[in-house]
């Protein structure tokens, strides 16, 4: 493969990006969980939800700032690597890019600074609307951006004039069916790995004997919340690969490794696909159930790679792979939530270690998922970068040499290796050392007024902490 502009254009965009996606997959689902943990807190008045809050605040506060600063970067690519498709469709995708400053930005800018400083300031309803504020502007800024991405999915609602595309109908282009299908599918990405990751810590405390009232506040409410979603997102995945089906056929024979048109069309679990010969090595396959799965039947014909010229291709190897390990990945959450509460209702999930590691390790799962789907997605639609109308080669900056990307790549692996050790390191550092201890007395006001909450602060010498009152 020769590295040319367009390869390395692609190579650098795909590293900012799996840098960025990780934090706002994260940061969006925890923005609707302390949103909620605090809405808990207003309702019972209890403590404990306070604690917790305040802890994953801290977390929250940092991984946003990170994927802020990852987004601004993103942008500037546009300019400078893809200005052709900046100029052929900048009246549509700048519009949508701007109406989530005017939407998502502005919430977040407003209340973000209520969250982390006003809490003594405001009352607590308002300090409570304002959470739920920020959460609202991190799910305006998903929109936004799926709706760009869907719309360079499945283009719908443009015009072509004068060599460029423009709008025709805003509704089909911001609310067409394949944006609210995928919307929901990366909204509830975004709250199942954030689901998992305060599971996942939740049962690191009590594997450690440490912060055990807010890890069981965490363990429960993560499981719990995971196995709800688990399921919803299965469904949504399922029309998410409906729409790829009916839309964009060749990137659905490219995540089966389908080489020949086929009736009935066998599902290959797993293989080894060679491009190069067009065929399927190691492979292990089920009769009739790609069909099935495709089309609803055991006896439909399903489409190969062999129906599309090879230029309109997409390459095979990754969103084969890609599109098996995300998958994988919803299954693995799907389990260990539903064990979870199984074990939950027995009374057993605090106790059993093996379990507690298994959800410990379970938090990358999440992580993982987010970004093999979005290799699949960004992949499987080459060689277009604007499906159907503008492809790959054609959106590159034509003046960009090989060795002016190179460079800013190197840059940019350069800067993120520094911030992001930095930063990751930060966010351990809090995760391992936990909610603070709170001795002294704390006025809580719930639902119906102000009470104050004594904790006494004593020695529990069965497990080497401080011990706490629950109100």
């Amino acid at each position: 493969m020769e590295l040319d502009p367009v390869i390395l254009s692609r190579i650098q965009f795909a590293f900012v990006i799996s840098f960025h996606i990780i934090f706002p997959a994260f940061t969006i689902g925890l923005a609707a969980w302390l949103a909620t943990i605090e809405g808990a807190r207003l309702f019972t008045g209890n403590a404990l939800y306070r604690r917790v809050f305040d802890f994953w605040i801290k977390v929250f506060a940092v991984s946003f700032g990170m994927g802020v600063v990852t987004g601004i970067v993103m942008a500037f690519q546009f300019g400078t690597n893809w200005s052709v498709l900046a100029a052929k469709t900048g009246s549509i995708q700048g519009p949508l890019l701007g109406y989530e400053a005017f939407t998502a930005f502005m919430l977040e800018a407003t209340f973000f600074g209520v969250m982390l400083l006003g809490r003594e300031r405001v009352s607590p309803r308002f300090y409570f609307f304002a959470c739920c504020m920020v959460s609202l502007g991190t799910m305006f800024s998903s929109f936004w951006i799926l709706a760009n991405n869907s719309w360079m999915q499945v283009p719908l609602g443009h015009e072509i004039v004068d060599g460029k595309i423009v709008p025709a109908d805003w509704m089909q282009i911001v609310l067409g069916p394949v944006q609210m299908v995928r919307w929901p599918h990366m909204l509830l990405a975004a709250f199942l790995t954030s689901a998992m990751c305060v599971a996942a810590t939740g049962a690191w405390y009590t594997l450690r004997g440490v912060h055990r009232d807010e890890g069981r506040v965490m363990l429960h409410w993560g499981l719990g919340l995971v196995a709800v979603l688990i399921p919803v997102q299965l469904f949504f995945g399922h029309l998410t690969g409906l729409y790829v089906l009916k839309h964009q056929p060749a990137k659905f024979a490219a995540i089966e490794a389908r080489w020949k048109n086929e009736q009935p069309a066998s599902e290959v679990l797993i293989a080894w696909p060679d491009e190069a010969n067009e065929r399927n090595l190691f492979a292990i396959t089920v009769p009739k159930l790609g069909s099935m799965i495709a089309s609803g039947n055991w006896t439909s014909a399903e489409v190969g790679l062999e129906s599309f010229p090879k230029e309109d291709r997409p390459p095979v190897v990754i969103p084969f792979f890609a599109f098996r390990i995300m998958v994988g990945m919803g299954l693995l959450m799907l389990a260990v939530s539903w064990f979870g509460n199984f074990l939950r209702w027995r009374g057993q999930l605090e106790t059993q270690r093996w379990f507690l590691w298994c959800t410990y390790l379970s938090f990358p799962t999440g992580f993982v998922a987010v970004l093999t789907g979005w290799y699949t997605a960004e992949v499987g639609r080459q060689p277009w970068v604007v499906y159907g109308l503008l492809r790959t080669r054609d959106a590159v900056t034509p003046s960009l040499t090989t060795g002016d990307v190179a460079f800013s790549l190197a840059g940019y692996v350069l800067v993120y290796a520094v911030v992001y050790s930095f930063g990751l390191y930060y966010i351990y550092s809090l995760l391992r050392d936990g909610p603070g201890p709170d001795a002294t007395p704390v006025a809580v006001r719930g639902a119906t007024g102000s009470r104050p909450l004594a904790f006494a602060g004593h020695a529990d010498t069965a497990t080497g902490r401080a011990g706490r009152q629950q109100p």
